[in-house]
């Protein structure tokens, strides 16, 4: 397991974590430690479940399944805000993993649901044990009333970022005609 607490962090991570904002990013400081700190947390996350052949993502698929039982596949798409495609190449993974199975609707012949196995079930007390490492890495030494602050602003920035995208959406859809602003072109 790893211990934020295990020592005075090595040199080298501390320079890492404090590398200063190129210019060519200052006008979003906030977008550029968002990205950081993501890519970092995935890196970590995908090294933490490397441990029990999963990869990012696929444990919030297992943990929905698991907490709410069979699931149709639009469904588990809608809930964990990915694509269709996505979804189906990580249901393909876990199927080939033996730890879903998926099955016609008995209700909608164009749905398939997807189930958890028996096998998955021995997966579930380690997924829980690495994302509790993960949540003990990503708040390092914080002191509890900061580590409730972070989430609450981590929160503001996702109803930001929704609201955003919901509006960039609809404008898409009222003028599907209108060339897309800032998009590099092909060629």
């Amino acid at each position: 397991m790893i211990r934020p607490d295990s020592g005075p962090p090595e040199p080298d991570a501390v320079e890492a974590a404090h590398v200063p904002m190129p210019p060519s990013v200052q006008a979003g400081p906030m977008a550029h430690a968002i990205f950081r700190v993501a890519r970092l947390h995935r890196a970590l996350a995908g090294q933490l479940l490397r441990r029990v052949g999963l990869h990012p993502g696929q444990e919030l698929v297992m943990m929905q399944l698991w907490d709410h039982g069979p699931q149709r596949q639009t469904d588990l798409v809608r809930l964990l805000g990915s694509d269709a495609a996505t979804m189906t190449r990580t249901i393909k993974r876990l199927e080939h993993a033996g730890f879903v199975r998926r099955r016609p609707s008995p209700t909608d012949k164009r749905a398939t649901i997807i189930e958890p196995t028996e096998a998955s079930l021995a997966l579930r007390h380690q997924v829980d044990d690495i994302w509790a490492e993960l949540e003990e890495c990503t708040a390092g030494e914080m002191p509890e009333k900061r580590q409730a602050e972070a989430v609450q602003v981590l929160e503001e920035i996702e109803a930001s970022l929704t609201l955003a995208a919901t509006r960039l959406a609809q404008q898409q859809t009222d003028d599907p005609a209108a060339p897309p602003e800032g998009r590099a072109g092909r060629g």
